[in-house]
């Protein structure tokens, strides 16, 4: 069976370096690095008094694993100014958390080596429960210096609407 639909010819599967990722409707700038997308679901055993020694299993809750974004630091307050909506240091009391806005849904979208828009997720309700502005200075050290964010979420589901694109052939 093909792995692709639409580019049967195609046996490699996406690379990892081709994304983006979109909050408020636009595009975050310079995203170097996100985490992956985990989910699990706990299991609940249980076993009836006539049952034999063994339980039976079923599922329970299910969590979703905090999602991490890095970027290199630069002038764009994107990371700083989400992370102060969930505590603003110096604000007055009752108004640390920004209670109306400091969740966000975000798109992860992913991309093939033409370019070409390929598989899309929604990650619903994040919000900020980390934030890096600086890594460890070092004058010795050969390095970008990168800020990160860590988003807790409720959820994420893949976008039904992209769908596999017909990958383009150039010829001489």
């Amino acid at each position: 069976m093909a792995q692709f639909a639409v580019n049967t010819n195609r046996f490699d599967p996406y690379k990892n370096f081709k994304f983006r990722v979109k909050w408020d409707g636009r595009y975050v700038a310079g995203v170097s690095k996100v985490s992956s997308l985990k989910r699990t679901t706990e299991v609940v055993e249980f076993r009836e008094g006539g049952d034999p020694s063994s339980a039976r299993r079923s599922p329970g809750r299910t969590k979703y694993e905090a999602i991490t974004l890095e970027r290199g630091v630069t002038h764009d307050l994107e990371f700083e100014a989400w992370a102060s909506k969930v505590w603003q240091h110096g604000a007055a009391l009752g108004a640390e958390v920004s209670l109306a806005d400091f969740r966000k849904d975000i798109v992860i979208e992913l991309y093939n080596e033409a370019g070409q828009l390929v598989i899309a997720y929604n990650v619903f309700r994040c919000w900020v429960s980390e934030y890096q502005s600086l890594p460890d200075l070092d004058a010795n050290a050969n390095a970008v210096a990168l800020a990160h964010i860590k988003l807790e979420n409720e959820g994420w589901e893949r976008d039904p609407a992209v769908v596999e694109p017909k990958e383009v052939s150039f010829s001489l």
